[in-house]
């Protein structure tokens, strides 16, 4: 294929979990000149390999793939972070002559690439305390439904049990008086800084809610058979790692965590691995629920039912429309 006259675009495929991104980002390296980056929280983080779903070691070596196993579990990861990392990747990518396509689930990293973040208020070890104090009387519901007061476009997106996170808008709420939606929405907003294209988002989105649920406990069972509980002890046993740090505070590893708590380590029984299936499908569930929430928020996408028998094809298809340039 000639390359075009001007830079390659810059394309994206986003999608609740579950949803077929890597497949996708997949038949579309096999196709066309095109480096991964990736736009995921988790999947940065190495060791944590089974319980993110990371791409294969083939899948890795089949097409360069970015931002990938660049932070140990002890440290955070930010989206202005990942902004600067992308940014900076996607003009290395671009100087290759190949496409960046960027694919992930982490909604809050597109809108911050896409449109930009306010610099929001440090962490305040005071209020912390005092809204941890408020949770431990009246429990994470309650301030959850405290947020809805103050920030209902955040409170739709968080789980009532989404400690972390509600602390942390209800944090930046008490020290800036704004809501954190707010800086999540500001800074640029101009098409000529936001590398992704006009109609260059996929968003992959089932039309059957149970089709996707479908998958998530297909793919949890997956990961719990090729050692996921392993790989939690493993992490466990470095002796510097606790559940409040961001890392561990992932879907599934976070409930792996607690059910080890409540054995002391050791291994669990046939009951406890089957309750931990189950909270463990949930939280997924529920963090699908947030990131379609996120997506349908985002008119700029455009909308693929990845549920469709020809999802496949018309992936390729709007790959097509973007990669294929005459000569």
């Amino acid at each position: 294929m000639p390359h075009p006259a001007t830079p390659p675009l810059c394309l994206a495929i986003a999608g609740p979990t579950a949803s077929g991104k890597t497949a996708a980002a997949l038949a579309i390296a096999q196709r066309w000149p095109v480096e991964i980056i990736s736009v995921d929280s988790a999947l940065v983080y190495r060791g944590m390999d089974i319980g993110t779903a990371k791409p294969s070691a083939a899948e890795l070596a089949a097409v360069p793939h970015h931002l990938i196993d660049t932070r140990d579990p002890l440290q955070a990861y930010s989206a202005a972070e990942f902004v600067k990392d992308a940014r900076h990747l996607i003009g290395e990518v671009q100087a290759r002559g190949k496409t960046p396509l960027l694919v992930g689930g982490t909604m809050l990293y597109f809108r911050a690439l896409m449109k930009g973040l306010d610099d929001m208020p440090k962490a305040n070890a005071e209020v912390r305390q005092a809204i941890e104090a408020r949770a431990q009387a009246l429990g994470w519901p309650a301030l959850h439904d405290e947020l809805a007061r103050i920030d209902p476009p955040t409170a739709a997106r968080l789980a009532p049990n989404d400690s972390q996170r509600i602390q942390r808008a209800i944090e930046v709420f008490e020290v800036s008086g704004r809501p954190i939606s707010s800086f999540q929405t500001g800074g640029v907003e101009s098409t000529h800084d936001n590398p992704i294209g006009q109609g260059a988002l996929l968003a992959l989105e089932p039309a059957e809610r149970a089709w996707l649920h479908e998958r998530i406990a297909q793919r949890f069972d997956a990961m719990l058979d090729a050692g996921f509980l392993d790989e939690v002890r493993s992490l466990r046993a470095r002796g510097d790692l606790h559940p409040d740090l961001p890392s561990m505070r992932c879907v599934g590893y976070r409930q792996a965590w607690e059910a080890m708590d409540t054995v002391g380590g050791s291994a669990l029984d046939p009951k406890a691995r089957a309750e931990l299936r189950d909270r463990g499908i949930v939280a997924t569930r529920q963090l699908a629920k947030r990131q379609l929430t996120w997506l349908r928020s985002m008119p700029e996408r455009q909308s693929l039912p990845c549920d469709a028998p020809d999802a496949p094809a018309q992936t390729l298809q709007w790959a097509k429309a973007h990669l294929d340039h005459p000569a």
